[in-house]
């Protein structure tokens, strides 16, 4: 069960990948200048932000094979519809249905190896949850090498056509291996909050647009922001089945502190991972290849890491080595200069991949045991919203900071900025006293129970 899963999970990534090597002979077709272009990336970020929680509750009310057969559906039909080139306009709607079609894999993966453990009474899958993780970092690796291949060979509509095959293994690999949705001849799923999802829908949406871009002029963003949260607040408290279950989020914060610290961990890593390699091309010198091969410390140290968390135990451990390992990067970034040793700079990197490799799959397992199960699509759709937001706070962060030029004054800059990131997630992780609560045994972990379990 656990390949279509996998196939599943990282048609996101991918996505997220491949485009940053296509930019600029998109732009060159479309006479359109780095501004435009930008947002074929923003618009996968935004559409899967939104749409993850969405898509989770669709899995919890209707089974993750469904889900799964669906967004591989709509996956290759974006995948088609990338191959004609209209406008620019059009492949950035294209990127929005594949953020939505993508949003599939990570919650229904989630939920599917949630119910299937429970069913066997294996437990939390700890390895299987390491395996997910490596697989998505992996593809983040080769990914521009991918697409640079396809370009070279296809042209740039060919990082749109691959969904096409890629999607078809997934949806084949889910429609004969995930096992089929169990339902009672007279059940019928609960009634989707519309009115909910539409009303957290423009608040996330109004959210990101301010963090995309904050200034004076956009202080109406902050107004609708709080206007849209009490309006969601107010139906979610009154709705029979809500999108959100806030009352369970306020009894059990520990969830809520696992989406802070994931968020706050990839603003970090998102930072360093498009912040550093523009510094990197500008200020140091080097050329694409270059600076690519300049993250491959990190990538290496963050699979390996991530192998090597496919434990249950040890999760305070690892959480707090990943929030001191960001806080020791940030730190070393305000020493980099246009004269630092290119080992060194290797090595700056592999501190990074560290803390990526341990928080992906660390705080995947601290979420397994914190949802419920029967909520557990919609709690992964929110995990990999905070992700993503994360993501998108990071790109906004290295406009403030490089501004026109990535210079070593704006990479000092960024420096200090995430190190005041870094040292708030060093608080959140040490003084959560869930996790130090013992991990429940395998023979316990696998029923189910009224309410989520502290890591």
């Amino acid at each position: 069960m656990v390949t279509p899963l996998v196939a599943s999970a990282i048609l996101n990534p991918i996505n997220s990948t491949l485009i940053a090597v296509a930019l600029v002979p998109i732009g060159q077709s479309f006479g359109a200048g780095p501004g435009r272009t930008a947002w074929l990336i923003s618009a996968l970020y935004l559409a899967t932000a939104v749409g993850q929680p969405v898509v989770g509750l669709l899995v919890d009310r209707f089974g993750a094979r469904q889900v799964l057969l669906t967004g591989a559906a709509v996956v290759m039909a974006a995948g088609f519809a990338g191959m004609f080139p209209i406008s620019i306009e059009w492949l950035i709607g294209v990127r929005v249905v594949l953020g939505v079609g993508t949003c599939a894999g990570f919650p229904a993966a989630m939920a599917a190896l949630r119910h299937h453990a429970e069913a066997t009474g294996q437990g939390v899958p700890a390895k299987v949850l390491a395996v997910l993780s490596i697989s998505s970092q992996t593809i983040m690796v080769i990914g521009p090498t991918l697409g640079g291949v396809l370009i070279a060979l296809f042209g740039w509509p060919a990082i749109f056509a691959v969904n096409l095959p890629l999607a078809a293994v997934s949806l084949v690999l889910a429609w004969r291996w995930v096992p089929k949705d169990r339902r009672t001849a007279r059940a019928e799923p609960a009634p989707v909050d519309l009115a909910g999802i539409a009303l957290f829908s423009l608040l996330l949406l109004a959210l990101l647009f301010y963090v995309m871009d904050p200034g004076v002029g956009d202080l109406w963003l902050v107004g609708a922001v709080l206007a849209l949260g009490a309006a969601f607040t107010a139906v979610e408290l009154r709705a029979r089945t809500p999108f959100l279950d806030l009352r369970m989020l306020a009894a059990h914060p520990a969830i809520l502190r696992t989406y802070l610290r994931q968020a706050l961990s990839f603003l970090v890593i998102y930072a360093i991972m498009f912040g550093y390699v523009q510094w990197l091309e500008t200020s140091r010198g080097l050329g694409e290849s270059a600076a690519g091969a300049m993250l491959l410390p990190m990538s290496v140290v963050a699979v390996a890491a991530a192998a090597a968390s496919g434990r249950t135990t040890g999760v305070r451990l690892r959480l707090v080595l990943t929030a001191v390992a960001l806080t020791v990067g940030s730190a070393l970034l305000l020493l980099v200069d246009r004269g630092t040793w290119i080992v060194a700079l290797a090595g700056l990197a592999a501190v990074f991949g560290l803390a990526q490799g341990l928080t992906s799959v660390t705080n995947q397992t601290t979420l397994y045991r914190e949802a419920p199960a029967e909520q557990m699509g919609t709690a992964s759709g929110l995990f990999r919203s905070a992700q993503y937001l994360g993501a998108i706070v990071a790109s906004t962060l290295i406009a403030r900071c490089f501004g026109a030029h990535a210079s070593s004054a704006g990479l000092h800059q960024l420096g200090w900025a995430l190190l005041v990131v870094s040292l708030v997630l060093v608080a959140v992780t040490v003084f959560d006293r869930s996790l130090r609560t013992p991990p429940p045994r395998a023979d316990t972990d696998s029923g189910a129970h009224d309410g989520p379990r502290d890591a």
